[in-house]
């Protein structure tokens, strides 16, 4: 299969409390070849207030902190895929704090996915790094966004 990249820009938005994650993200995406345009949130009640008052435009994909004061990331996902006009927004957990050892990654993994995150992403502390996992999150979006059209399509044939 072919990806097809957007015609557009993919719409992204990340919520995320700390100054210096938030400033990387931006930058890291800036030098991915992905176009995209990025909106940004400094925690979960701004998120859902974001979201309450934009529900006819909703971005493509939602980079969520974990751990943000105020409102959790986790309380936040609850939300999101409880509302009817928010549920199939794609989110992707992203956080530097992680349970110690792989199996309680795992484990974690695994609760965010039953609660609907689309992805799971630990922050890394390299540059690099960090634009490689963004690059490849969006390139999982894309990529089922695009089998869900070819799923439209074919059932259009049919």
């Amino acid at each position: 299969m072919k990806l097809k990249y957007p015609q557009n820009s993919l719409n992204v938005l990340l919520t995320d409390d700390d100054i210096d994650d938030r400033f990387f993200f931006e930058k890291a995406l800036k030098e991915i070849p992905i176009a995209s345009n990025l909106v940004v949130v400094n925690n979960g009640e701004e998120l859902m207030d974001y979201l309450a008052r934009n529900t006819d435009n909703l971005p493509d994909v939602l980079f969520l902190d974990l751990s943000m004061p105020r409102k959790t990331g986790y309380e936040c996902l609850i939300e999101i895929k409880e509302d009817e006009k928010l549920k199939k927004l794609p989110v992707i957990m992203f956080s530097t704090s992680f349970t110690h050892g792989v199996g309680l990654e795992e484990s974690l993994k695994n609760t965010l996915f039953k609660m609907g995150a689309q992805d799971y992403i630990r922050k890394p502390g390299d540059f690099k790094k960090l634009k490689q996992v963004i690059h490849q999150a969006l390139i999982r979006v894309i990529e089922k966004d695009n089998l869900i059209d070819e799923e439209k399509s074919d059932k259009r044939i049919k």
